[in-house]
């Protein structure tokens, strides 16, 4: 259930209340009896767990200076570049699909 806030026109106290979406605002103050109005307030909101950005993204490449670009392979490895542990690796040719059984 969600916290709302509300304030009063008349003495300015801050009242918070749990309440279903589907419960009507509250409409008088508990202090002086003046109408409330709801207030925006910022909410303590943080992701717990895996899966998220800050956890399983976010400066796992820094330390070692790689670069990831979201497919596993690593940037320049074999897109066209120049390596030279690439220039050092044997070239094999592959076979055409129609004879591979």
């Amino acid at each position: 259930m969600p916290i709302y806030e509300y304030q009063c026109a008349a003495c300015g106290q801050v009242v918070e209340r749990w309440q279903k979406i589907s419960d009507p605002p509250l409409a008088d103050c508990p202090a002086c009896g003046g109408s409330l109005h709801k207030i925006i307030s910022s909410c303590a909101f943080h992701l717990k767990g895996s899966g998220w950005y800050v956890t399983d993204y976010s400066g796992k490449n820094a330390a070692s200076g790689a670069s990831d670009n979201g497919d596993g392979a690593k940037l320049g490895g074999n897109g066209g570049g120049s390596d030279a542990a690439s220039a050092d690796a044997p070239k094999t040719k592959a076979a055409p699909a129609s004879k591979i059984k």
